[in-house]
C-alpha cells in the first residue's frame, strides 16, 4: 500500500480530488486530501495567510503526522506546486516522490515565487480581466489576494471538463493568496532539501490557463526524473481525464515510490 496526498490549486480546495481518490483506494493505496490554509472548508480566511509556511501549514501538519518510516507520494496540481516544494523542502525524508500536475514548479536557485511570477508577466488583458485581485497585510508590506472568474474558470481550466464539475468549482472556488514574492520571500528553497526529493510532470496537453509551452518551460527550468503527458486534458485533469490521471498516479508510485 502507497500513501498519496494530494494538494489542490489557487482557490479550488480538497473537494477537487472526488473523483481520484476513490480510484487509487480502490487499488489498494492510501489517500489523503489536503485544504490549504483559506481553501475549501478550512476555516481560515487569506488575511491570515502571511507567508508561504501560513498558506502550506495544514499540508506540513499531515507530514508531521507521518511516522519515520512513513513516505508520501505528494500530487502537486496548479498553484500547489509552491506549497508541495516548500513541504519537501522541510521534509524530503517522507516523501518518495514529488507530483507536479500541470504545475508551478519552484527551482532552487530562485524564490519559490518565481514561476509564478514569470507567468504573471505573460498574461494577457483577457484573462487578468476575468481574475480578481485584491490587496491585503500591511502598508509596508502588502500581499496580493486572487479569485478566478466564472469566466476564466470556462475558457482556460474547464473547457474540457463536464459541466456539472464546472458548477461545482463555480460555487466552491475562494480566494486564495497570490504566490509572490512579497508572501515566499526572496530565499530559494534548499538543493539538499526539495532539491533532493525525486520530481515527476504531468503535462496536460489541451491546458489553455497554462499552456502547454509554459509548462515545458518549469521542466526546462528546474529537469524533473521524468515527463509524463495527458494529450486531451485541460487544466482540470482531475475533471476532464480522471482514469488517465490515476494511471499516471499509480505508474509513478509502481516507480518511485
Amino acid at each position: 500500500m502507497k500513501q498519496y496526498v494530494l494538494v489542490h490549486g489557487g482557490c479550488h480546495g480538497a473537494w477537487c480530488w472526488y473523483k481520484v481518490k476513490p480510484v487509487l483506494e480502490a487499488s489498494g493505496h492510501s489517500v489523503t486530501v489536503v485544504d490549504l490554509t483559506a481553501s475549501g472548508v478550512n476555516m481560515s480566511r487569506v488575511e491570515e495567510i502571511q507567508s508561504l509556511e501560513d498558506y502550506t501549514k495544514p499540508l506540513l501538519n499531515v507530514l508531521e503526522s507521518f511516522g519515520s518510516d512513513d513516505k508520501a507520494i505528494l500530487v502537486a496540481h496548479s498553484l500547489g506546486g509552491p506549497p508541495v516544494a516548500l513541504a519537501a523542502d522541510m521534509f524530503p525524508s517522507k516523501i518518495s516522490v514529488a507530483v507536479f500536475v500541470t504545475s508551478f514548479m519552484p527551482d532552487t536557485k530562485n524564490p519559490p515565487s518565481y514561476t509564478f511570477e514569470k507567468y504573471l508577466e505573460s498574461v494577457t488583458e483577457e484573462e487578468s480581466s476575468n481574475m480578481e485581485f485584491g490587496t491585503y497585510g500591511t502598508h509596508e508590506r502588502p500581499l496580493t489576494s486572487v479569485l478566478l472568474g466564472t469566466k476564466f474558470l470556462a475558457k482556460y481550466m474547464y473547457q474540457l471538463s463536464p459541466l456539472e464539475d464546472f458548477e461545482l468549482a463555480k460555487m466552491l472556488v475562494r480566494v486564495g493568496p497570490a504566490v509572490t514574492s512579497s508572501l515566499t520571500g526572496t530565499k530559494s528553497l534548499t538543493e539538499e532539501g526539495y532539491g533532493s526529493v525525486t520530481r515527476v510532470y504531468v503535462i496536460c496537453g489541451e491546458d489553455k490557463g497554462l499552456t502547454e509551452e509554459f509548462q515545458r518551460w518549469n521542466i526546462e527550468n528546474f529537469p524533473v526524473k521524468e515527463v509524463m503527458e495527458i494529450k486531451d486534458a485541460d487544466h482540470m485533469p482531475m475533471f476532464s481525464k480522471p482514469l488517465e490521471l490515476c494511471d499516471c498516479l499509480l505508474k509513478i508510485a509502481d516507480n518511485y515510490a
